[in-house]
């Protein structure tokens, strides 16, 4: 994968918590750190997205057009 440079201004306490991280092994440098916490914001980001376009659906709506032609075939199924 492509892969660009870029400068970030960074408050000192998320650096130090960054640096940390580094220095205990669970990132290999500062880039693989924020490239990792860039990518799962993103990610975070398009499932919400999701939630909020399917927070629109009208669920009345939506279960019509689930049981569209099933309205002849129900007379015939048992009761549960």
């Amino acid at each position: 994968m492509a892969a660009s440079k870029i400068a970030i201004t960074i408050d000192d306490k998320f650096l130090k918590q960054f640096d940390y991280l580094v220095k205990t092994k669970r990132f290999a440098n500062r880039s693989k750190a924020i490239q990792d916490a860039v990518a799962e914001k993103l990610a975070r980001l398009e499932r919400s997205r999701l939630a909020q376009e399917c927070a629109k659906l009208d669920a009345e709506f939506e279960r019509s057009l689930a049981e569209e032609g099933f309205s002849a075939e129900i007379a015939e199924w048992p009761e549960y």
